[in-house]
C-alpha cells in the first residue's frame, strides 16, 4: 500500500497540480494539510471520479486537513484530543484496511510556533505561538501514547515543522532559533521518537540533502536552499512492514506547486 503526505498549500491554487501528480503517482492514500477550505467548499468530485473517498477537516481560509483514500476509510474522527477549545483544523484520523493488516491514519499539521516568544529564564510566554506548538506536541505524544496501549497498528504523518538535525536543512545555521528547529521543538520531537516510532525516511536513507519544503521566496528552490520537515512516524508493528520511503521532489519543479512537495511510504499490508 502506498500512503503519502502532501502540504499542498491551498486546494484552489494545486486545483490541477494535484490531481496530475495523483493520477502520475497514483498512491492508495494522501494525507493531505493546509487544505485552506470548509469541508462544504472542498472539490471532493474531482477526487471521487478518480476512485478516492474524500474525508476532510477543514477551517476558511487556513489549515485544514484531508484524506484522499482509494480503500473505505473507517472510523473517521476530527481534531487532536486533548484541548476543547482548540479551533484549529489540524488533525485527522481514519483507519484503512489493506489485504492482510489494517492502520490507523494519524494525518497532522502541526503549528509552525513563530515567533518565538521566550521569558527571560527561557519559558515559553503562554498564549504565544511557540507555547502553542509545544503544548501541541505534548497532545500528538499522549495520543501516541494511547495508541501504543492499545496495540493499534498506526502511523502519524504530515507538515510537523519540524527539521530533525542539521542534516535536514541545506543552510542549518539560518534557522537556529526557529521554531523548527529550536531545541525545545527539538525535544518534543525526540520524546516522542523515544516511545519506540520510527521515522520512515531516515529508516531508509541516511544521507544529507533530501529536503521536502522549498519557500517561494530568495529562489530557494533553484538554489536547493530547502528543509525537510514532512514526515512519517510509525509505531513498530507498521514499520515492521515498511518497505520503502521516497520523496517526489521533482513535484516542486512544476507549474504553480505547492512549497511543499509529497512525501510516500510502501507498507506491506
Amino acid at each position: 500500500m502506498k500512503i503519502a503526505t502532501f502540504n499542498i498549500n491551498g486546494i484552489k491554487a494545486r486545483i490541477n497540480a494535484l490531481p496530475d501528480w495523483l493520477d502520475e503517482a497514483q498512491p492508495d492514500v494522501v494525507l493531505m494539510q493546509e487544505i485552506k477550505s470548509i469541508d462544504e467548499a472542498f472539490p471532493r468530485e474531482i477526487f471521487e471520479e478518480r476512485g478516492y473517498n474524500v474525508e476532510v477537516h477543514g477551517q476558511k481560509s487556513f489549515n485544514g486537513v484531508g484524506v484522499l483514500s482509494k480503500l473505505p476509510l473507517e472510523d473517521v474522527t476530527r481534531g487532536l484530543p486533548g484541548d476543547d477549545d482548540d479551533e484549529q483544523a489540524r488533525y485527522i484520523e481514519a483507519t484503512v484496511v489493506g489485504e492482510n493488516h489494517s492502520v490507523r491514519l494519524c494525518g497532522l499539521y502541526l503549528p509552525n510556533g513563530n515567533p518565538v516568544e521566550v521569558s527571560e529564564n527561557g519559558v515559553p510566554v503562554a498564549g504565544g505561538k511557540f507555547a502553542y506548538k509545544l503544548a501541541w506536541m505534548d497532545r500528538l505524544q499522549a495520543r501516541a501514547k494511547e495508541l501504543l496501549a492499545e496495540e493499534t497498528p498506526f502511523l502519524m504523518a504530515g507538515d510537523y515543522n519540524i527539521i530533525p538535525q542539521s542534516e535536514d536543512a541545506a543552510k542549518p545555521d539560518s534557522w537556529r532559533g526557529d521554531a523548527l528547529f529550536h531545541p525545545l521543538s527539538l525535544a518534543k520531537w525526540r520524546a516522542l521518537l523515544n516511545l519506540g516510532l520510527t521515522e520512515a525516511f531516515r529508516a531508509r536513507t541516511q544521507a544529507a540533502g533530501h529536503y521536502s519544503f522549498w519557500d517561494y521566496q530568495a529562489g530557494a528552490w533553484n538554489r536547493n536552499n530547502g528543509i525537510r520537515i514532512d514526515h512519517f512516524l510509525m509505531c513498530p508493528y507498521t514499520a515492521d512492514r515498511l518497505v520503502d520511503c521516497q520523496i517526489d521532489k521533482d513535484v516542486r519543479a512544476r507549474e504553480k506547486p505547492s512549497d511543499h512537495v509529497p512525501v510516500w511510504v510502501e507498507l506491506d499490508l
